[in-house]
This record gives structure tokens, sequence and C-alpha cells, in this order.
């Protein structure tokens, strides 16, 4: 059997069951609060495991793998912070969050920014939030899909166009079919998918190039200064500022609409505590092993890879059996699809919860919703069809956007600060339009000023302006 015949049995098998989750998912969607977070019922497995996969995203396998066998040892950076971001969104803002949510019978992240003030603010927040949540998440979802290209470019004689209409009506289907529910189940089956693959690849090609020693040794044979200095090229403030601004990519966890409404739907504080445990261990695992993906395929792989995207695709090539390389582009796939069916969801919601206002507990509103879903869809392969771009520095912009126009709000309602509701607006358009400038700009060092500098004025902005308490809103 021809490893494109495997491949393909692999894939329909698997997006059959899928699809079939998809179906049973909308047995339970009866009302948007089942749509939108799963009637708060969800389990800690489920929860933390889908959260997981819907940040890591195609960039954890491809990009982040592909910057450790492009930069070297300086991509450590990544993994820490990260790590550093998503643990303590685990252990300080899950309980919080899921608190406030259960208590207020909040639906989505727009809820928790628009939770004071007069009715007007409220609708403006609102409108605001729900236009970045748009904006940041189209382009966000048309990187999941030019990452389905790559993989399917890699396997078959295919196009990319036609690989991103397959991968985009794929999504489509089983998001359509059961909202919340659908989304979580299925990716927490692509999160294991993907657990997978971060032990097994890496395993192979760490024994393949001889263990932690020979990998060392190894690299200190082909790499430059550069490559084995954990700041790069970067000496004294500069590497400073590069460390920071590497870590700081962490903060962006804070602000994403599609993660945290995995805290607000979770049933109860007992399963946030296990989630906790599930999650930080599967990001542990994940991040780590890519790194040492990149690391061994630095040895490994002799010739020059015209994209370092590819990395995974190559490894998998070399060091496994056709089987098991097909059940790995699977994988990769899930990653793709795990943040884009989460995504797309959330676009969904700040639509046709946030936009048109309180929803109606019944099936009359889900057909908005999931209207809203196919349009977007369809905008988001557009853009990468029409729009490529590469995946890690289109998906940094759409994270660390979210994460500065939401992220601040979020921390300092959910730590206790009672904040002026009329600057919340103005700090999420800072925050925004802080994001967008400095990317346009030539990339200062670890992007501290994209991925830094936004945030914290906007932190800083509305502690200062926060109220005491004795003053009140006025309209």
């Amino acid at each position: 059997m021809s490893k494109e015949t495997t491949v393909v049995i692999v894939l329909v098998v698997y997006k059959i069951t899928l699809i079939l989750i998809g179906l049973w998912a909308q047995r339970r969607t009866h009302s948007n609060t089942d749509f939108f977070v799963g009637g708060r019922a969800l389990g800690p497995f489920v929860a933390s495991i889908s959260y997981a996969a819907s940040s890591a995203s195609a960039w954890s396998i491809l990009s982040l793998s592909a910057a450790a066998f492009t930069f070297g040892l300086s991509t450590i950076w990544m993994f820490v912070g990260l790590i550093l971001g998503h643990g303590g969104s685990w252990l300080w803002l899950a309980p919080r969050l899921q608190r406030l949510a259960a208590a207020e019978k909040l639906v989505t992240l727009t809820d928790v920014l628009a939770l004071d003030g007069t009715e007007r603010t409220k609708r403006a927040i609102r409108l605001f939030a729900a236009a970045v949540v748009t904006f940041c998440f189209v382009f966000y979802v048309a990187t999941q899909f030019m990452g389905a290209g790559k993989a399917f470019a890699s396997t078959f004689d295919m196009s990319m166009s036609t690989s991103i209409l397959l991968g985009g009506g794929i999504v489509l289907i089983y998001t359509l079919l059961g909202g919340f529910w659908a989304v979580s189940v299925t990716d927490t089956l692509q999160g294991m998918l993907m657990l997978v693959a971060a032990l097994l690849l890496p395993a192979l090609a760490l024994i393949e190039v001889g263990g932690p020693i020979g990998l060392w040794q190894g690299l200190q044979a082909i790499s430059s200064p550069e490559q084995l200095s954990l700041t790069g090229p970067n000496v004294g403030l500069m590497a400073l500022g590069f460390v920071v601004g590497t870590m700081a990519m962490g903060l962006g966890a804070f602000g994403q609409p599609h993660l945290l409404t995995r805290f607000m739907a979770l049933k109860s504080q007992k399963a946030v505590r296990t989630a906790q445990k599930f999650a930080i261990f599967w990001f542990v695992v994940v991040l780590g092993n890519m790194v040492v993906l990149g690391l061994c395929g630095r040895i490994l792989i002799t010739q020059p890879l015209a994209d370092p995207e590819q990395l995974f695709f190559v490894m998998t090539d070399s060091l496994l059996p056709t089987v098991l390389g097909a059940i790995l582009l699977a994988a990769v796939l899930s990653a793709i699809m795990s943040t884009a069916d989460s995504q797309l969801l959330v676009s969904a919601s700040a639509v046709a919860h946030d936009v048109m206002g309180e929803p109606d507990e019944g099936e009359n509103r889900l057909w908005v919703s999931r209207l809203v879903i196919a349009v977007l869809c369809g905008l988001s392969v557009a853009v990468a069809i029409y729009l490529p771009s590469d995946i890690f520095s289109r998906v940094m912009f759409a994270w660390g956007a979210l994460g500065s126009a939401f992220g601040p709000v979020v921390l300092l309602r959910l730590a206790g600060v009672r904040l002026n509701p009329k600057m919340i607006l103005p700090s999420m358009l800072i925050g925004l339009s802080l994001t967008i400038l400095f990317y346009l700009q030539p990339n200062s060092i670890g992007d501290i000023l994209e991925r830094l500098v936004p945030f914290l004025i906007c932190f800083i902005l509305l502690y200062a302006t926060k109220l005491n308490f004795t003053q009140k809103d006025t309209p």
C-alpha cells in the first residue's frame, strides 16, 4: 500500500469520527448557553486537553520546531514564556473566572469585559470587543488553513487552494453541527493525537542522534556560536531585551477568548483543580518536545530546507513507517483544526451573542450563530488563499493583539480591582492599535515592542484610572 493511500485511509476514518462526534453533540445543543459554553458542564479532562489543543495550533508543531531548527538554543525562551503564561492562566485565572462566570451567568469573554457600567458603556464595549475578535480571528483561522495546506502539500500532489478548501470544509461541518460540545470533544481527541506525536517523533529523533549527549555534541559540531547561545547574537542589554520580549509572548494567554471560555464552561472548582494538572503536563510535554525535535533536526537534516516549517513532515518521512507517518499527519491537521474550530465558535458568539444582545434560550437564535460561523469560515478561506503569510508571524500578531486588548482588563477584574468602565474601551483600542503599529515596524529585539509594551501600557492605564470604593460610574 502506498504512502498516499495509507494517509487517505487514516484521514478519512479520522474525519468521519469527527463528524460523528458533531452529530452526537448536536443532540446536546438546545440553546446558546449549550452552543457557546456547553451548558457549563465541561469536565476537567475535556476542558484541559481541548484548551491545550486549541491554544497550540499549527504553530506549536510546525513553527516552534522550525524556530529551534533555525535559531538553535535561544528558542528555549519561547517555551519558558508560554509555560509561564498558560500555567499562570490555569493556576490563577481559571478558578476565579469559573467562579465569576457561574455566579453571573456569563457566556462569553465579552460578558466579562462589559460586566460593569451604564448600558451605553456596556454596549460600546461589546461592539468593539466583537469587532476585535472577528478581525483577529479571520486572520488567525486563515493561518490554520494555510497550515492544513502545508500538511496536504507534503503528502499529496494537491494545490494549496484545494487543501485549504478541504480543511475548511471539514472544520465547518462539525463546528456547525454541535457548537461547543462538538468543538470541545473533538479538540480533546485532537489534543491526544498531538500529545502522541510530540512523544513519539522527538523520542525517535533523539535516539537517532545518540541521546542527549549525542545531541549536544552534534549541535556543537554544526552550529554557529549564535545558535549555541541562549540569547542568540544578543549581548548585554540587548540580550535582556531578547529574553524578556521572547518570554512576553506568554502574556497573550490572558486575553484569548477561545481559551478563556474553557474556564467559564468548567462545571466546578474541583474540576478546575483537576484540569490544571492535565493542562500544564500537556504543555510541558508538547512544547518542550517540539523544541527537542527542531534541535535534533539540525543534526539529522543535512540539506537546507526551503521552508523550515516543513521540518516536521521531513522528519516524519525519514523516521517513521508509512502508517505511523499517516497518523502523525492527522495529528498536525488536528492541531490546525482544534484552533480553527474554537476561533470560529468564539467569533460566532461575538456576533450572535455580544452584538445582537441577550440570547433567548431556545433553538431560534442558533441559526444565526451557525450562519455567522459559515460566513467567517468563508472569509478565512479567502484570506488564506489570496493573502498568504508564514504561520508564525501571523499567529503571533493575532495572539498579541488579543492579549493586549483583553488581557489587562481580565487580569485586573479578576484581581478584584474596581475598574472604571469608561476606560475599558480606550484601553482595548490602545492595546489593539499599538500592537498593529509595532507589527508594521521592523522587528525590535525579541519583538519586545509588539509583545510587551501594548500590554503594559493598557495595564497601567486601567490601574491608574481605577475607581475607589466611594466612587460611582456615572452616565
